[in-house]
């Protein structure tokens, strides 16, 4: 597929077209077909740069965000009823709603690719296998952000959605023959009803090779550093990665410059649009240089969840056997339902279970508690009852 069926369309950006463009959806049929286009690693914003919907009857239609603002919600009425079909959805759901624009019933096939047992569930390669097609890609990292956008760009963007429909059918062809359509449509309400993700406690736990620092003052500095880079990455809107690497912020934490000179000789910081910043980063190193002991980051972050599970078998041999006894259970229903174990119960889930059963042994009433679906529930209760009777 190297061109979409109908031709490339005129890409929508003014209030007519969109209006033209709802119009249009509304009078089509059958489920909408959904994609949007990012700039992550290039804008510190999740925002949609281009929205791509497709709907029998109505063809493709390009959307650019930006000279609405970002408010697409015109589309709101056309698009609410009908059936929503997205490729990993939980990605560009959050944009979406962000622009006005939220599904009352949806389809993942990506996640309906994964409980069907493919082996590989990418955009491309489902297509190649279950409609004998094969998609032009290479744009999908691209920055979105640009303008105009390039030709090959939006073709590769239409063609995104051009059988996204069929593999729809496909999929929930499967899905049915192997009586696992009714777990698909739970696990699709819950993406489609989840909530935003709670913000992460201490964000900047996350810096690539902080690993590599173990002194409370040193992580200190990790932390200013990081907090600087985030707002003024947020100010700027450029992704934080490309303001200052997280080698950068690690090399300076290792090693504690003792002045604003002597951080702008570190690599990285002697470069030419770091060293117009030198006062800045400098401001944020002397501030967690400045810091009392009791102002100081601990080494290892809080947690409300169980220890590391390399720890178990020392600290509470019990629940190291009930937690190999209950993964072992999960991956023999899974490569007999032809299901990942992910998919079938999440990790971390699991582990909870097993560190702490319920008092009560509601194994059930715990799953429910945790999130688990009913499918679920249904498929699991049993043997993880089982499993949390174990002994070392």
């Amino acid at each position: 597929m190297l061109r979409p069926a109908d031709g490339l369309p005129p890409v929508v950006g003014t209030p007519e077209a969109l209006a033209d463009t709802a119009q249009a959806i509304a009078s089509g049929s059958g489920p909408v077909a959904v994609d949007a286009e990012r700039a992550s690693g290039f804008r510190y914003s999740q925002r949609a740069y281009l929205v791509q919907l497709r709907r029998a009857g109505a063809g493709t239609a390009l959307v650019d965000p930006v000279p609405f603002g970002g408010d697409l919600s015109p589309l709101a009425p056309a698009l609410t009823g009908p059936e929503w079909v997205l490729h990993a959805a939980s990605q560009d759901l959050p944009c979406l709603t962000e622009a006005g624009l939220a599904p009352t019933r949806l389809f993942d096939t990506e996640l309906a690719g994964r409980l069907a047992g493919l082996p590989r569930v990418g955009l491309g390669p489902m297509v190649e296998q279950l409609l004998g097609l094969s998609l032009e890609k290479g744009h999908g990292a691209a920055d979105w952000s640009r303008r105009p956008l390039p030709e090959d760009w939006l073709v590769y963007a239409a063609l995104d959605v051009e059988v996204l429909v069929e593999l729809r059918d496909v999929l929930a062809g499967m899905l049915a023959e192997q009586g696992k359509l009714e777990w698909a449509l739970e696990e699709f309400e819950a993406v489609r009803t989840a909530g935003p993700p709670a913000p992460r406690a201490e964000p900047w736990r996350r810096t690539s090779g902080i690993h590599k620092i173990r002194k409370p003052a040193a992580l200190a500095i990790v932390r200013a550093l990081w907090e600087a880079r985030d707002k003024l990455a947020a100010e700027r809107d450029i992704a934080p990665g490309r303001v200052l690497p997280d080698a950068a912020i690690v090399d300076a934490a290792a090693h504690v410059p003792a002045s604003a000179q002597a951080l702008a000789a570190m690599p990285v910081f002697r470069g030419r649009a770091q060293r117009r910043l030198t006062s800045y980063w400098w401001s944020a190193v002397e501030s967690a240089v400045r810091l009392g002991p009791g102002e100081l980051p601990v080494g290892s972050p809080p947690s409300d969840g169980p220890p590391p599970v390399s720890r178990w078998a020392d600290r509470d041999p019990a629940a190291a056997a009930r937690l190999a006894a209950a993964r072992a259970a999960v991956a023999a229903i899974g490569a007999e339902r032809t299901v990942p174990v992910e998919n079938l119960l999440l990790p971390d889930l699991l582990r909870r279970l097993c560190w702490a059963p319920p008092e009560d042994g509601d194994v059930p009433a715990a799953l429910r508690r945790g999130g688990a679906r009913e499918w679920q529930v249904e498929l699991l209760a049993g043997v993880l009852g089982e499993a949390l009777s174990a002994r070392p």
